[in-house]
């Protein structure tokens, strides 16, 4: 993945030194949907950590790191089937899907 980040860590200000803090804190970001400046400061200034990361998308790093990690995924490991794990005794059988209730219904209610 390094290759395809920006800056090196001899550089100085926003370089490549801690990129997978930085990346933790994309994450971060992600899961929560929070904005840029809730960024725990265990990840850094949220500004330079917003800075760096729209230098990222600007130079397409997250798109080369993604068609990367494509490229080299090897799927064999991560099929799962009955063979391997067993179904919970609830989750066999049931009647799924939305049903349908007639508008009369809908306008008693």
């Amino acid at each position: 993945m390094e290759p395809h980040c920006l800056g090196k860590p001899t550089d100085p200000g926003r370089s490549g030194r801690n990129n997978r803090l930085f990346l933790e804190a994309v994450l971060w970001i992600v899961r929560t949907g929070s904005p840029w400046r809730d960024l725990p400061t265990m990840f850094g200034n949220w500004s330079t950590a917003f800075r760096r990361f729209r230098d990222w998308r600007t130079a397409d790093v997250f798109k080369r790191i993604f068609d990367a990690l494509s490229e080299e995924a090897d799927m064999e490991y991560a099929m799962v089937d009955a063979t391997i794990v067993k179904v919970h005794r609830h989750g066999q059988g049931a009647k799924g899907g939305l049903r349908a209730r007639p508008l009369v219904a809908l306008r008693a209610a």
